[in-house]
């Protein structure tokens, strides 16, 4: 009979170490990184999420395991019944396409395109799609990438980060399809570099009211190196099995060729794509595609959002860009304790705490127009 108290007490006591650690690790109030300025002030203040804490599902709130139920729900979440899929021909001959939902809203309804990830498609999007369609009754049409999905690679070029001049070509079939539209974009993962790279290049001439860059990598000539084992080794094969491998008799004559379907490593994948992805050399692929490169020519409102806890986009690449959002003044980089890479599972049923946070930063864009003149 005394044992009971003695168990009782040594349950008690290692949960509340339980919460404590969970408490002091994981669910702690995101650091905001921004310049001064009013619009900045403003967008805060009506963003309640960003004071206060962000609680990780405390069943799967370390790293791995929100990624590995990240995969699963990729994997066996419901299909989304996308409304219209366009097919287009890019100039060159290749083929992209735009896949829609919420093709029934009015003509002036705003429409939110999704870029994707690295090796993503609708498919792997659908839940992302799905939380931001419900959460703003928005037109969502996802940018579907040459070679990805079960599009057919029908021109000799890829390049896993995407082609501005490729989403110029998919915009202007937005816009013209819906002109009354107001734009807004959302990029994942490597989807957020392309997103970055476009605005910078366009700089005020951008036709989004408003951004958001979730899990970026950030400066592309590093970040690939840092990325963390197992996952860089793994997406490295990923990637030749999708795109190089798949696509054998279009670029098995290039010298590049065994390097990339061999690849150890993702840098070592990006330092011998430049021949398929159009380009002469290395150096000329980061030119063109590297999003640092433009950055600070961004003059739209952007929402970034990281994790320290990132094994893919790793931490060390958000430091040393801080200086930089500093100086953009409608940009607000969110850091945040845990999150793992496009994960940020809330809740003990788990749900995407960065989809609602997406979700708000642009419904308030366009019912504060004042906020963003």
């Amino acid at each position: 009979m005394e044992r009971r108290p003695v168990t009782l007490f040594i349950v008690v006591l290692l949960a509340c170490l339980a919460v404590a650690y969970y408490l002091k690790t994981a669910a702690r109030k995101p650091q905001v990184v921004y310049r001064d300025t009013g619009f900045n002030r403003n967008m805060l203040a009506r963003l309640p999420q960003l004071s206060q804490r962000f609680f990780p599902t405390p069943w799967l709130f370390n790293t791995h395991l929100q990624l590995i139920v990240l995969g699963l729900e990729k994997a066996f979440s419901p299909a989304l019944d996308y409304s219209h899929t366009d097919i287009l021909t890019m100039r060159d001959g290749g083929t992209t396409s735009l896949d829609w939902v919420g093709l029934d809203t009015p003509a002036d309804t705003p429409t939110l395109l999704v870029l994707h990830t690295i090796t993503g498609s609708p498919k792997s999007m659908r839940g992302l799609v799905r939380d931001l369609h419900q959460q703003t009754g928005w037109r969502v049409v996802v940018c579907t990438r040459r070679g990805h999905g079960d599009l057919p690679l029908t021109a000799p070029r890829i390049n896993t980060m995407g082609d501005t001049g490729d989403l110029r070509e998919q915009l202007a079939v937005i816009q013209q399809r819906y002109p009354q539209s107001p734009l807004y974009a959302v990029g994942i993962s490597a989807g957020s570099g392309l997103l970055v790279r476009y605005l910078g290049e366009e700089g005020e001439s951008a036709p989004f009211r408003g951004a958001m860059a979730y899990c970026p990598g950030y400066n592309i000539e590093v970040a690939f190196r840092r990325a963390r084992q197992p996952y860089n080794r793994m997406m490295a094969r990923k990637l030749a099995r999708t795109f190089v491998t798949a696509n054998a008799e279009t670029f098995r004559k290039l010298q590049s060729y065994d390097a990339c379907a061999s690849a150890p490593d993702l840098h070592a994948f990006h330092a011998n794509l430049h021949e398929m992805a159009g380009y002469h050399s290395h150096a000329d692929f980061l030119e063109a595609s590297n999003p640092m490169v433009v950055m600070k020519r961004i003059s739209i409102p952007l929402l970034v959002l990281n994790a320290e806890d990132d094994p893919v986009c790793v931490i060390g690449n958000v430091r040393e860009y801080e200086s930089l959002v500093r100086e953009l003044p409608r940009t607000l980089l969110v850091v945040t304790r845990r999150g793992s890479h496009c994960a940020y599972f809330e809740g003990w049923r788990p749900r995407s705490w960065a989809n609602r946070l997406i979700a708000d930063f642009l419904l308030n864009l366009e019912k504060n127009p004042g906020l963003n003149p």
